[in-house]
C-alpha cells in the first residue's frame, strides 16, 4: 500500500501563495518604512520612479504607466506638487495639455529614496546566499514573462 502525503497539491500551492504574499508584505513594509523619512506614499514614489525613468509625461500617460485612474493620478500629482517634487507646465506639442516634470528637488529625493529602498529590500533578502538570490530572481522573472 502506497502512503500518501496528507498535503495535496492544492494545499502546497496555497501554502506557496501564502508564503509569497507574506514575503511581498515584508518587502512592502520595509519599503514603506524607508519612504517615511520623505513623507511620501508608495503611490507617490511610484509616480516619481516612472518620471525618473520616462522623463516628462502628460498626466494621462502617467496614469497608464501607473495603471491607476486619472482621478487617482491627479491626487498623487497634487501631493507631489505640494511637496515641490514635480512641476506642471504646458506641453509644447499641444497647448491644451500639460506635462509633468520632476523638479531638481524631486530628482534628488528620487535618487535618495531609490538608494534607501534598495537597502531596505536588501535587508529582507540578506538571509539568502548570492546563488539563492540569483535563482529567486530568475524564477520571479520567469513568472513575469
Amino acid at each position: 500500500m502506497v502512503q500518501r502525503s496528507s498535503a495535496t497539491a492544492s494545499d502546497r500551492d496555497e501554502s506557496l501563495a501564502d508564503t509569497f504574499r507574506s514575503v511581498a508584505r515584508l518587502v512592502r513594509q520595509s519599503s514603506a518604512e524607508s519612504l517615511a523619512r520623505w513623507d511620501l506614499t508608495p503611490s507617490q514614489f511610484r509616480a516619481l520612479r516612472v518620471l525618473m525613468h520616462h522623463g516628462s509625461l502628460r498626466p494621462s500617460e502617467l496614469s497608464e504607466h501607473l495603471r491607476i485612474a486619472p482621478r487617482s493620478t491627479t491626487e498623487v500629482l497634487d501631493g507631489l506638487t505640494a511637496k515641490g517634487l514635480v512641476e506642471r507646465g504646458p506641453d509644447p506639442a499641444d497647448r491644451r495639455a500639460s506635462l509633468i516634470t520632476m523638479s531638481e528637488r524631486g530628482e534628488a529625493v528620487g535618487q535618495q529614496i531609490r538608494a534607501a529602498r534598495g537597502t531596505a529590500a536588501d535587508q529582507v533578502f540578506d538571509k539568502l546566499s548570492p546563488a539563492d538570490r540569483a535563482e529567486l530572481a530568475r524564477i520571479l522573472n520567469f513568472l513575469l514573462e
